[in-house]
C-alpha cells in the first residue's frame, strides 16, 4: 500500500526535516528586501476581536494557540510513559532522571555566568530539548542503533518536557486571577469525565450511542479552557499539558495518533517558522549582547556535558544492561539533547517578551545552536550505526 502525504508526515525523520525548513525559510523571508518587513509586521499584527484576550497576533495564536496541541500530545505520552512505558517505575525513571536534570542545571549555569549579569532571565533557553528534532536526527543517521539507546533518548526528553512545562508554569506566570482559573479547572473537571464516556469499556458506548456528540463537547470545551487558562495569566499552552493529563487513557492515546499528522506537519512547522521570522540584527558580531553568546555555547555545550556527567554518577554501581554501562551511547544522547529549537524557541519569547531586539538575537542564538548540535550529533549517530552494523556484521 503506498504511503500518503498523512501517514509520511508521522515518521520522525520527516518532522525533523519539515522543522528545519520552516524555520530556514522564516529566516531568509524575514530578511528578504520588502517582503521581510511585510511578513514582520503580519506576524506581529494585533487585530481587534470582540472577545478579551483574544486580540493576539498571527506569531501569539501560533505560539500561544496552536502549540497547546503539541502540549497535549506531549502531555498524553508522558502520562503513558508514566503508566505503562519506560518510566513506569522509579528504578526504570532513576537513570534518565538524572540526566535530565544534569541536562538542566548545566546548560542553565553556563548561561548565568555568561549573561547572568544583564540577562538573568533567559537562564531557562538552553535547557530544552527538542523531543522530535532529536528522534528525527537518530531516526536519520542511526538506523543501526540499538533500541535501548532511543528508548532512553525518549524517556530523557520526555522528562525534559516535563521541566520545561514547570519552568513555563512557575517561572513565566507573573501574576495568576483565580477566578479565571478556577474557570479552567472547572472545565477540565467536565472534559476529564465526559472524555471516559469514550472509553472502551464505557456503558456508554456499549448501549451503541454515537460518538460524535461527546467528541464535538470535548472539543468545545478544550477551546473554553484554553481560553480560561489564557486569561488566568498562565500561559496558555499549560491547558494542552492540563488537558493531556486529565483525559481518559485510551481516548487520549487515540487522539494524540489522530493529532500526530497535525502536530507535525502544521503545528510544529509552523511554529518554527513564526518564531524564526525575524530580521537579522543590525550590528557586528562584536556588538552581540552577551546573551547571544550564552545560548549559543550553553545549548549544544551544557546539554551534552550535563547530561553526560549526571548520567554517568547516577549509573554508578548500576547492573542494568544497556546505556548505564556505556558512556559512548550516554555521550551520543547527550549531544542529541543540545538539539534545543522548538521549546527553546518558546522560552525565548517568554524570557525576552518586551525587548524585540534581544528576543531577536536570542531566536538566532537558538536556531545557530540547534544547528551546531544537529551537525555534531549527525556525525556522531552515524559514526556509532557504523560500529553497530560492523558488529552485526561480524556477529559480536
Amino acid at each position: 500500500m503506498p504511503m500518503t502525504a498523512f501517514h509520511l508526515v508521522r515518521s520522525e525523520r520527516v518532522a525533523a526535516v519539515l522543522l528545519l525548513g520552516a524555520a530556514v525559510l522564516g529566516l531568509v523571508l524575514a530578511n528578504l528586501p520588502g517582503i521581510g518587513h511585510a511578513l514582520i509586521g503580519f506576524a506581529n499584527w494585533h487585530p481587534s476581536l470582540p472577545l478579551p484576550g483574544l486580540s493576539l497576533s498571527p506569531r501569539h495564536w501560533v505560539s500561544d494557540g496552536l502549540l497547546a496541541v503539541f502540549f497535549f500530545s506531549v502531555s498524553v505520552e508522558l502520562r503513558h510513559e508514566l503508566a505503562a512505558g519506560e518510566l513506569n517505575s522509579p528504578r526504570k525513571a532513576l537513570l534518565p532522571t538524572i540526566a535530565a536534570l544534569g541536562g538542566v542545571i548545566a546548560p542553565a549555569l553556563i548561561y548565568l555566568a555568561i549573561a547572568g549579569r544583564d540577562f538573568p532571565t533567559g537562564w531557562p533557553i538552553p535547557t530544552a530539548t527538542d523531543i522530535a528534532f532529536a528522534l528525527g536526527v537518530l531516526g536519520l543517521f542511526g538506523r543501526g542503533i540499538p533500541g535501548h539507546v532511543r528508548v532512553f533518548l525518549l524517556a530523557l526528553a520526555v522528562i525534559d518536557d516535563l521541566i520545561a512545562i514547570l519552568i513555563i508554569a512557575f517561572f513565566f506566570t507573573p501574576a495568576v486571577e483565580l477566578p479565571w482559573l478556577a474557570g479552567a479547572a472547572g472545565c477540565l473537571l467536565v472534559f476529564a469525565w465526559l472524555s471516559k464516556l469514550l472509553a472502551p469499556r464505557s456503558p456508554y458506548l456499549r448501549e451503541r450511542r454515537p460518538r460524535w456528540p461527546v467528541i464535538a463537547t470535548l472539543w468545545a470545551l478544550a477551546v473554553l479552557t484554553w481560553w480560561f487558562v489564557l486569561m488566568s495569566g498562565v500561559h496558555a499552552t499549560i491547558a494542552g499539558v492540563a488537558l493531556g493529563f486529565v483525559i481518559a487513557r485510551m481516548p487520549g492515546e487515540r487522539m494524540r495518533a489522530q493529532l500526530e499528522p497535525v502536530t507535525n506537519g502544521v503545528v510544529l512547522p509552523l511554529f518554527a517558522f513564526a518564531a524564526a521570522a525575524v530580521a537579522f540584527p543590525a550590528v557586528g558580531i562584536d556588538e552581540l549582547h552577551a546573551e547571544f553568546w550564552a545560548i549559543v555555547v550553553a545549548l549544544p555545550l551544557g546539554k551534552v556535558c550535563g547530561i553526560v556527567l549526571a548520567g554517568l554518577l547516577g549509573g554508578l554501581g548500576s547492573r542494568a544492561p544497556g546505556i548505564a554501562r556505556n558512556p559512548v551511547d550516554l555521550m551520543m544522547v547527550g549531544c542529541l539533547g543540545g538539539i534545543g529549537f522548538t521549546v527553546s524557541l518558546l522560552m525565548n519569547e517568554l524570557a525576552f517578551r518586551g525587548s524585540e531586539q534581544i528576543t531577536d538575537e536570542g531566536t538566532i542564538a537558538v536556531l545557530a545552536g540547534s544547528v551546531i548540535a544537529i551537525a555534531y550529533s549527525a556525525v556522531f549517530v552515524a559514526l556509532r550505526s557504523r560500529h553497530y552494523d560492523r558488529r552485526a556484521v561480524s556477529g559480536r
